[in-house]
């Protein structure tokens, strides 16, 4: 079944009307005309009704064809408009296109086959124009949407921004507090650390036994304090970006061996083993030995704490690519999988409660962290409830200086002379270097 098409004819000429409705039926188009003489008529009409199509005289006895297309137009009637034209009006009928008119056509060419092929090519530039236009308009709204989602994201930028700001300088203020509270309180604690080993000593007195009891307890609290104070200073110096490595040239089976001596009464009052092996044809390393004890310090006080029953080791030997590797293992509490992230965050205990079993500030392992970070070296941490944990740390034998090129450092160590040769690390040495890449050559 063909669609009933709706047409309107405006044209007072009633030959030119007949004309139209003829050549349309004979066409086999299927349609509804109605006619009107006028343009008033017209725009009443298309005001209330809407058409497939309108065949428009533009001479019309009211007004012209381009006035009645800008009323149109300005009333938002949106239909196909074919203006009928004398022969001699053409270029009138351009103009009336450019004012809004979908087609024309010559009334002298008026006959089914034109006038029905003219009918589909207007109906479909105006439907074409219809989408367009319902494209444009879907287009504008999304671009209006889009602009406001990105006024909405830019204050939130701005919002984030100013948290940032914010969280930045509560942290710089935090550090400072840390760093500042952390140096007014060692002085005090240094004094009550000399103190009261003066006071241990026999030649300033003899003390009972209860006294001597006492004084060794503020003694022993006293370097816990100072540790935990050394602790939050040194944090607040990395998380500041103002720690530096002081690297040298020393011998690490010494330090390892100084450090475990230092540690051992601590696992003995617990009744651990502590045992060391050292697998190392050269123990010179050429970095920062105080930092080097510190981590092995926090490693053995840690294994020792959390520690019951069993054992310690101390494992250190040499790997390829000139690096080393110093594990400490125990068969203490052991660390649970899902903790394994957060273990070296600072301020971060297995147990946060306030009845914790284990003291200390959380820092330690975070200080670790960031040392072995600063060597340009790696921490591997293998742990199994009930069982055990295993940190180990791997580190460049020798590190990187940024001193000028050239530079010549001399040393001796138990009667051997070592040469150390610095390039500059952003000099890029030939292959023939003896110390590509800024790191040291010893010689033996």
């Amino acid at each position: 079944m063909k669609e009933t098409l709706r047409i309107l004819v405006v044209d007072n000429n009633e030959v030119d009307r007949m004309a139209v409705r003829r050549a349309l039926t004979q066409a086999g188009v299927c349609i509804e005309l109605s006619e009107v003489t006028d343009g008033s008529d017209a725009l009443a009409t298309l005001r209330t009704t809407i058409y497939d199509c309108v065949f428009l005289d533009h001479r019309l006895p009211d007004q012209d064809g381009l006035a009645l297309i800008q009323r149109l137009r300005a009333a938002e009637i949106k239909v196909p408009l074919v203006v009928l034209t004398a022969q001699r009006d053409e270029q009138v009928a351009v103009e009336l296109m450019k004012a809004g008119a979908t087609d024309y056509l010559s009334k002298s060419r008026v006959c089914p086959e034109t006038l029905a092929q003219v009918l589909r090519h207007a109906m479909r530039v105006h439907h074409a124009e219809t989408q367009t236009a319902l494209a444009n308009q879907r287009l504008r709204e999304s671009n209006e949407q889009l602009l406001r989602q990105n006024q909405e994201l830019e204050q939130q930028r701005q919002q984030i921004e100013l948290q940032n700001f914010k969280l930045l300088e509560a942290s710089r203020l935090k550090s400072h507090f840390l760093a500042t509270m952390s140096h007014e309180l060692r002085t005090p604690m240094n004094a009550i650390i000399g103190f009261s080993q003066i006071l241990l000593r026999p030649k300033f007195g003899q003390l009972t036994h209860q006294q001597t009891d006492m004084v060794e307890r503020i003694l022993n609290n006293g370097k816990n304090l100072l540790m935990l104070l050394n602790e939050v200073l040194d944090f607040s110096k990395l998380e500041g970006g103002r720690l530096e490595l002081k690297p040298e040239l020393f011998d690490l089976t010494k330090i390892i061996n100084i450090v475990v001596a230092q540690m051992r009464s601590l696992a003995e009052a617990k009744k651990l083993s502590l045992r060391v092996d050292i697998d190392m044809q050269q123990p010179l390393v050429f970095n920062d030995s105080v930092r080097v004890r510190q981590i092995l310090i926090n490693l053995l006080s840690n294994a020792i704490k959390f520690t019951e029953s069993g054992c310690i080791w101390v494992e250190v030997k040499e790997l390829p690519k000139n690096q080393l590797a110093i594990a400490v293992r125990d068969t203490g509490i052991g660390i649970a999988p899902k903790d394994f992230k957060h273990i070296f965050e600072a301020f971060r205990q297995v147990d946060q409660s306030m009845t914790r079993k284990y003291p200390g500030t959380g820092l330690g392992l975070a200080i670790i962290d960031s040392l072995v970070q600063m060597m340009g070296g790696k921490i591997i941490l293998e742990s199994q409830l009930g069982v055990g944990s295993m940190f180990k740390i791997e580190v460049p034998r020798q590190l990187s200086l940024p001193t000028a090129v050239g530079s010549l450092a001399a040393y001796n160590l138990d009667g051997h002379d070592i040469f150390c040769s610095v390039q500059n690390p952003h000099h890029s040495p030939s292959k023939s270097s003896t110390a590509a890449m800024g790191f040291p050559k010893f010689k033996l």
